[in-house]
C-alpha cells in the first residue's frame, strides 16, 4: 500500500506561483508513475501532469495542454516527493489538486493510489 500526502496549496493572485508537494510513504518505488490531477467545483477530475520512467531509467513528463509552459512536474526520489511548480496562475486553475501514483503505463491513469487533495485558489 502507498500513502500520498499533498501540501502547498493556498490562495494566490493571478499571475502568481505556487509549488505543490506530494510525499509518498509505504511501498513506494522510483519506477512508479506519479501524476497530478485537479477538480474544480461542478467539474470532473482532470489530468494536469505526470512524470514517468522508461525501462532505461530516464524520466519524462506529460502535461495537459492547458498548463503546458506554465507548470512543471519534478520528483526527488531520495525524499519520495513529487512537485508541481505552477507559474503564471490563472483563475481557471482554481481547483482541488490531487496527487496520484502507481505502477502504470499510461500517464493519464487510472492510478491506484491517491492523496486527499490540496486546495488552490487563484484570485483575479
Amino acid at each position: 500500500q502507498v500513502q500520498l500526502v499533498e501540501s502547498g496549496g493556498g490562495l494566490v493572485q493571478a499571475g502568481g506561483s505556487l509549488r505543490l508537494s506530494c510525499v509518498a510513504s509505504g511501498r513506494t518505488s522510483s519506477s512508479y508513475t506519479m501524476g497530478w490531477f485537479r477538480q474544480a467545483p461542478g467539474k470532473e477530475r482532470e489530468f494536469v501532469a505526470a512524470i514517468w520512467r522508461d525501462v532505461g531509467g530516464a524520466y519524462y513528463a506529460d502535461y495537459a495542454d492547458s498548463v503546458k509552459g506554465r507548470f512543471a512536474i519534478s520528483r526527488d526520489n531520495a525524499k519520495n516527493t513529487v512537485y508541481l511548480q505552477m507559474n503564471s496562475l490563472k483563475p481557471e486553475d482554481t481547483a482541488v489538486y490531487y496527487c496520484g501514483g502507481g505502477a502504470l503505463q499510461a500517464t493519464r491513469g487510472p492510478y491506484p493510489y491517491w492523496g486527499q487533495g490540496t486546495q488552490v485558489t487563484v484570485s483575479s
